[in-house]
């Protein structure tokens, strides 16, 4: 057993003996992060012991066995992207101001990306960010952004030189969600539910000391973000036979044992989601530092189109109870829940969108894994004030 292994060991041993999990939330997660278990691979003081990253499997492992609160619950954003840009590209001094606060839920993250405009084509966002002295001023909207209405903070790239091709002139920054010129409006989804939102900046400033990274460097960061994401939307390990695998198995057994034909499609499903699990734990052991690669896209890509047909599979089961949905009333969700089967059904057409739609995910993995040629871009070298929108 090595030095680390033992160290983390004896450390969620202290965790648990010394905090409740079943106690204050806010207080356990603080404790957790105060011990280097939030994210062990991290420096210590942020949250980290300098430790082997593959450690972070016994963390959630030892926690999740006891009920221990799960920061990505309510933070999924912040904790499963956001922490890892601050580490990749942040000063220390933002490291410190953000990380602790962010894994203790005290301020909630969010993610601006899109835009109308620049959906699968991120570099082609159009939202300004225009230097003000030691300020930047922000006007633009941005899209399908998830949890806005909740959120302290956002991590945003805007265009701050026009006169360049379009992947070099955008910068990153965080923006405080509070501040002047942030309008927030809801986005119903077809649950119901407006968990994503719409976003308009006018005249925002955002301090020069919240950009990340360099003037112009924000496409680099932002794809630190973008394959955090995948990985975070398609690339958990989860527990064998759990998650919508289970959903399909419950149901199973409540409308179709008696069907040799819907037993078989279970059977299909439950390989397929079990050979995914088993790629996303063979890429979690190989993710041992760094920005992830480009297995993050073929998780997600993979999780996307199962998720889909496992539920699609639920509905058929329940006939007729398949169709019966409580209400699809307006909800503001301040978290991420989970969704029952009906609800989970019409959500999983999301999967296929969010985080990169598959179309994008299939162009990644042709490009950058098979060697395939890419698509003509005839944009690619022009200056952005100069492509025809």
């Amino acid at each position: 057993m090595t030095a680390d292994r033992t160290r983390v060991l004896a450390l969620i041993d202290r965790l648990l003996a010394e905090h409740d999990p079943a106690g204050d939330e806010k207080e356990f997660l603080a404790a957790r992060f105060d011990l280097g278990l939030a994210w062990v691979w991290f420096p210590e003081g942020l949250g980290g012991l300098h430790a082997e990253r593959s450690l972070q499997t016994i963390v959630e492992q030892r926690l999740a066995a006891a009920d221990a609160p799960n920061p990505a619950r309510t933070n999924a954003l912040g904790v499963g992207m956001g922490a890892h840009v601050l580490l990749a590209h942040a000063t220390v001094e933002q490291q410190h101001r953000w990380l602790r606060p962010m894994f203790i839920g005290e301020e909630i993250w969010c993610q601006l990306f899109s835009e109308p405009g620049a959906g699968s084509d991120m570099a082609a966002l159009a939202a300004r960010a225009i230097r003000d002295g030691d300020e930047w001023v922000v006007n633009g909207q941005k899209v399908w952004t998830t949890l806005a209405h909740v959120a302290r903070w956002g991590m945003i790239v805007c265009r701050t030189d026009p006169d360049v091709p379009k992947h070099q002139g955008m910068t990153y920054f965080i923006v405080d969600m509070t501040a002047p010129g942030v309008e927030v409006r809801p986005l119903r989804q077809i649950t119901g539910e407006a968990e994503f939102n719409e976003v308009y900046f006018t005249d925002t400033r955002i301090p020069d000391g919240d950009r990340i990274g360099d003037v112009g460097d924000g496409w680099r960061i932002a794809l630190t973000t973008l394959m955090n994401e995948r990985v975070a939307i398609g690339g958990a390990v989860a527990p064998r036979g759990s998650g919508p695998i289970a959903d399909a198995v419950r149901t199973w057994q409540e409308y179709g044992h008696d069907d040799p034909a819907a037993r078989d499609r279970l059977m299909q499903l439950w390989i397929e989601s079990e050979a995914a699990r088993l790629t996303n734990l063979r890429a979690a052991q190989m993710r041992t530092r760094g920005t992830p690669g480009p297995e993050g896209s073929t998780s997600k890509l993979v999780y996307a189109d199962v998720n889909k047909r496992i539920y699609e599979y639920v509905v058929e089961l329940m006939g007729p109870d398949g169709m019966l949905y409580d209400t699809y009333e307006e909800i503001r969700p301040d978290e991420f829940t989970v969704h029952p089967r009906t609800k989970a059904f019409l959500r999983a057409r999301a999967n296929s969108i969010e985080g990169g739609t598959s179309e994008i995910m299939k162009n990644i993995l042709g490009e950058r894994v098979l060697g395939l040629a890419g698509e003509p871009r005839v944009d690619k070298d022009l200056p952005w004030s100069r492509v025809p929108r």
